[in-house]
């Protein structure tokens, strides 16, 4: 069935939401963490990466959770509106530097990045998998996520436009208070998104009535989901090389550009590229087998991010240019890559007789986060690796390990992921099929 354009932007306000605190962590943690609260940049690549033992075990969990949930308002949407305010505290707690020693600020860094992250999961795999029972339609499923990450980047470019200007304006000099103030304020917005998005939207697909299992049995049956474990490796990589960049670009453009005061125009850039590649989404889908487009479209922001390492310094106008033809590339194929999430789901209720709509969003949003955190990591492990120290005159070999982690070894995790999702063969023709075989069993 079709959706209403009302039910699509609600939908879509509930990633705005989402955004917020994801593009946060993305664009600015790392940089928070060793320029701002004083961490190595080493700790905080173990940090990014140690936190990811947790969502091992806090994510399939949820999904089972949200699978076993029975209310008046359905298995995902409640959470919306139970757990808006606690993410709110904790995202800003995350954001916050407590005067407190060395040793101190690590642990403090661990237990509130711990404690962001499982709210990040306790409501973003709900939202997640909301997205998966609104409609059956394969057009529509495109479409939905298509405003979903629309509206999702624009939470971004929230982020990336107001974040070092309201630092400024909160902190009056003092970065410190800056951010918390700033955080603070952004995920107050988040709430009401949040809201916004559980008042507007409904679940209409629900699993089968006499469906009964067990935790143990749902991972069983996911892991024999081939396609599931193609779309996990692919969602993996891809989160790696998006994290990896993602984190650099501050330190890119501060200190292979040198012009730290370009640093808020840079990332808005990237950002209108973000928007712009995921409404493209919807019309490639309609002229190109999604699949292809989709490897298509990492190949092409491969190519991108080996272009940009051949941009002299002083090309900053290039620099710009290049990085927002990456963002519109790359983020073409990421509502694609979440609409085949629903199919996957399809694909399984017909492979087993089980849907587990949460268990699958869950674990591939696993997948994700340890992409997430891998990126992040390995973006401070090459910065500690290459002799980045902060607030100091930086080295030539340091800046040109920066212009390389930056761009060839992103570019080489999305060659990878194009190679992986040469194997995944759900599509348009495969589901349709599929869900004509569900409809009359």
């Amino acid at each position: 069935m079709s959706l209403s354009i009302k039910e699509k932007v609600a939908y879509g306000l509930g990633d705005t939401a989402s955004n917020i605190v994801f593009q946060s962590v993305l664009l600015f943690l790392a940089y928070f963490y060793t320029d701002v609260f004083g961490i190595s940049p080493a700790v905080v690549g173990t940090l990014f990466i140690v936190v990811r033992i947790v969502d091992a075990i806090t994510d399939p969990l949820m999904g089972a959770i949200n699978d076993r949930t029975q209310t008046r308002f359905g298995k995902f949407r409640p959470y919306l509106l139970w757990l808006a305010i606690p993410f709110a505290i904790i995202s800003t707690l995350a954001f916050s530097t407590p005067d407190l020693s060395a040793q101190g600020k690590v642990i403090y860094a661990f237990a509130t990045y711990t404690l962001l992250m499982i709210a990040y999961t306790a409501i973003n795999i709900p939202y997640s998998a909301l997205g998966g029972v609104l409609t059956a339609d394969i057009k529509e499923r495109v479409s939905v996520q298509s405003y979903r990450f629309v509206f999702g980047m624009l939470g971004g470019l929230l982020v990336a436009t107001l974040t070092l200007p309201l630092t400024e304006f909160f902190g009056n000099g003092d970065k410190a208070k800056g951010y918390q103030l700033t955080i603070a304020a952004l995920s107050a917005l988040g709430v009401i998104l949040f809201w916004l998005c559980f008042a507007g939207t409904k679940e209409r697909i629900a699993p089968p009535a006499n469906q009964s299992t067990t935790f143990r049995h749902d991972l069983g049956v996911l892991w024999q989901n081939d396609q599931w474990r193609i779309i996990c490796a692919a969602a993996f990589l891809v989160l790696v090389g998006i994290a990896l960049r993602s984190t650099l670009a501050i330190y890119y453009v501060k200190d292979v550009l040198g012009q730290p005061d370009l640093i808020t125009s840079f990332i808005t850039i990237g950002m209108i590229g973000n928007i712009i590649g995921c409404a493209l989404a919807q019309p490639v889908a309609k002229r190109v087998c999604k699949v292809k487009a989709y490897i298509f479209a990492q190949i092409g922001a491969g190519i991108v991010c080996v272009a940009t390492f051949f941009v002299p310094a002083s090309q900053w106008q290039l620099a710009c240019a290049m990085y927002f033809l990456w963002c519109v590339v790359l983020q073409m194929g990421t509502p694609l890559l979440w609409a085949k999430m629903a199919d996957i789901v399809d694909y399984g209720q017909w492979q087993s007789g089980v849907r587990i709509t949460g268990m699958t969003y869950s674990s591939i949003v696993f997948f994700i986060k340890l992409g997430l955190a891998v990126g992040g990591a390995m973006a401070g492990w090459l910065l500690a690796g290459f002799g980045y120290e902060a607030n100091v005159a930086l080295a030539p070999s340091t800046v040109t390990g920066i212009a390389l982690s930056f761009s060839i070894i992103p570019a080489v995790v999305f060659f990878g992921v194009a190679w992986v999702m040469r194997r995944y063969a759900l599509d348009d023709t495969h589901i349709a099929n599929i869900q004509k075989k569900l409809l009359q069993s």
